[in-house]
């Protein structure tokens, strides 16, 4: 298996351990250093796989109809981009796009979150 199949397959992970509401797989897919940014923005919203987890174990895994279904995956290797329906959050669902870029360490080292405005 060739790094490209083997980082798609470390974001297949993370999306179902974000839907099985394991924070502590999910937090195991991130680099200790990852950053977390909502487009258009420049800075973080979220730094390091600690405070992932404990963002992710707080204000998303506490929804028992937490769901995201994945629409459709582009594959670039180093960066996989999903675009994605998420169902059980405050407001409704909604669509997101979330662009994943493997860090050094081979884990998810930075995500950028792109929704509709």
């Amino acid at each position: 298996m060739d790094p490209a199949e083997r980082f798609g397959a470390l974001v297949q992970r993370q999306l179902e351990a974000y839907n099985a509401r394991d924070a502590e797989a999910f937090a195991a897919c991130f680099s200790a250093d990852v950053r977390c940014q909502r487009h258009p923005d420049e800075a973080p919203f979220l730094v390091g796989r600690g405070a992932l987890r404990d963002f992710y174990a707080r204000e998303r895994f506490v929804h028992a109809g937490l769901h995201a279904r994945l629409l459709h995956r582009i594959d670039l290797g180093a960066r996989v981009l999903d675009h994605e329906w998420v169902e059980g959050l405050p407001g409704g669902p909604r669509e997101v796009v979330a662009i994943y870029q493997q860090g050094a360490d081979g884990l998810i080292g930075r995500v950028w979150f792109i929704a509709p405005a």
